[in-house]
């Protein structure tokens, strides 16, 4: 669940920031008295939503093998309309007033945000839809107790980036304009250098591109701090945030009359409330993001070996000792030097899945213990209880053993000759 909801929410944030900030910053009118053009925005967002589904399914079914050819013409059109966002954003309030005397401009603004908006939201959500298709195991139920969890932690991560856009926006009448301006400016400049920095690793991955020296080097930079980058897109509304806090103390409370006064003060909670969620939200998204992030990519630890008995060339464990359903871990030094690890778990029916702490597959990674799960360090794969003693596939690698009066009994020759699968 954590790791589909911290896959989901960075994937999410910029085209919900970037279609928030749009609408703020060329929003004007009210009731009948807006531009049609306005509408533009939203169909670039459907656009891009629509083509990014299409494009995983297509990707899903192997009929696009190769997505860098799409997504270098999607990457070199996000660099173009970023920049002319830029731009757009800084005449805004140029574009915006008395618009009915140059409608056009304003239709050419919404224009390049929804082809902004549609850039973006298709190439930021590929990698997101394509979680869909890891919601269920093989061989797993489609409608498990997983799978709920998988889905939920993607609907949640979705659901933040919608719902942290949509507080920022509450800063567009609490805020000054100057400071949400900059909020944005700032985020489309951050946004800009993220494309750019996929844009020539891709170019560079292609080998149309070979940089040197402190490009290279400033490339790689930007490329290894990309999540940094996508939580400083939420951070930059602290500005406006502060703002927003600020004013809600300078207003007076005083006034001409009852309803001044009561107006003043409705101004106040709403500014001080716009300001205190929006840095929540961000506060909310940083952890998230850092220490979420950071829990999902922590490297298991295998448990450390357990004592047994070893008398000449036998190796006793009493089944007091491996009867609670774990994982239990063992170490041995083989004739030749090498320190060997093998594993003992007891399986539903009673009898004892035994083998080496390595498979064929992975080498000697060991496997861990997660939520009852037994898991492969490497691979990542969950190994089925039941076939723990059997060969193929990422299970453990078996080798003889006696079951019998209280105890499992190995002959120390049988593991010496399976020493060179703990040799690197």
């Amino acid at each position: 669940m954590l790791e589909q909801y911290v896959q989901a929410l960075p994937g999410m944030l910029a085209p919900a920031l970037l279609t928030m900030t749009m609408s703020v910053l060329l929003g004007v009118g009210e009731g009948h008295d807006m531009p049609i053009s306005r509408h533009w925005r939203l169909f670039g967002l459907l656009a891009g939503l629509a083509a990014a589904v299409a494009f995983t399914v297509l990707r899903t079914l192997v009929i696009i093998t190769r997505r860098s050819d799409v997504n270098l013409v999607v990457l070199i059109a996000c660099v173009i309309c970023d920049a002319l966002l830029i731009a757009v954003a800084l005449r805004s309030k140029r574009l915006t007033s008395n618009w009915h005397q140059h409608p056009k401009r304003l239709h050419a603004a919404n224009f390049i945000a929804a082809l902004g908006i549609a850039c973006t939201t298709f190439f930021a959500l590929q990698d997101v839809l394509m979680q869909l298709t890891s919601f269920v195991e093989t061989g797993d139920s489609p409608f498990s107790s997983a799978m709920l969890l998988r889905a939920l932690g993607f609907a949640l991560g979705i659901a933040t980036a919608v719902v942290a856009a949509a507080i920022f926006r509450t800063l567009r009448t609490t805020a000054t304009r100057g400071t949400f301006l900059l909020a944005a400016l700032l985020m489309l400049v951050i946004l800009l250098v993220r494309h750019l920095t996929q844009l020539l690793s891709l170019l560079m991955s292609l080998m149309l591109v070979v940089l040197h020296g402190s490009a290279f080097r400033v490339l790689i930079l930007a490329a290894n701090h990309d999540m940094a980058l996508v939580i400083a897109q939420c951070l930059v509304f602290a500005i406006p945030a502060a703002a927003s806090i600020a004013a809600g103390f300078r207003l007076p409370l005083t006034g001409p009359n009852e309803a001044v006064e009561r107006t003043h003060k409705a101004l106040r909670r709403r500014a001080k409330a716009a300001g205190v969620w929006s840095l929540v939200a961000m506060i909310g998204i940083t952890v998230a993001l850092t220490a979420g992030v950071a829990e999902v990519n922590k490297v298991p630890t295998l448990s450390p070996p357990e004592s047994y008995s070893l008398k000449g060339d036998i190796a006793t464990i009493r089944f007091n000792q491996i009867s609670d359903g774990h994982l239990h871990r063992f170490q041995y030094k083989a004739k030749d030097g090498t320190v060997m690890r093998f594993i003992i778990i007891k399986k539903n029916g009673g009898a004892y899945g035994v083998g080496l702490d390595a498979c064929e597959n992975c080498g000697d990674a060991g496997y861990y213990e997660q939520n009852g799960t037994i898991i492969c360090k490497r691979c990542d794969v969950a190994i089925n209880v039941a076939t723990i003693g059997f060969k193929g596939g990422c299970n453990p690698i078996p080798f003889p053993y006696q079951a019998g009066h209280g105890a499992i009994t190995i002959h120390t020759a049988d593991l010496d000759a399976l020493s060179m699968h703990f040799q690197h």
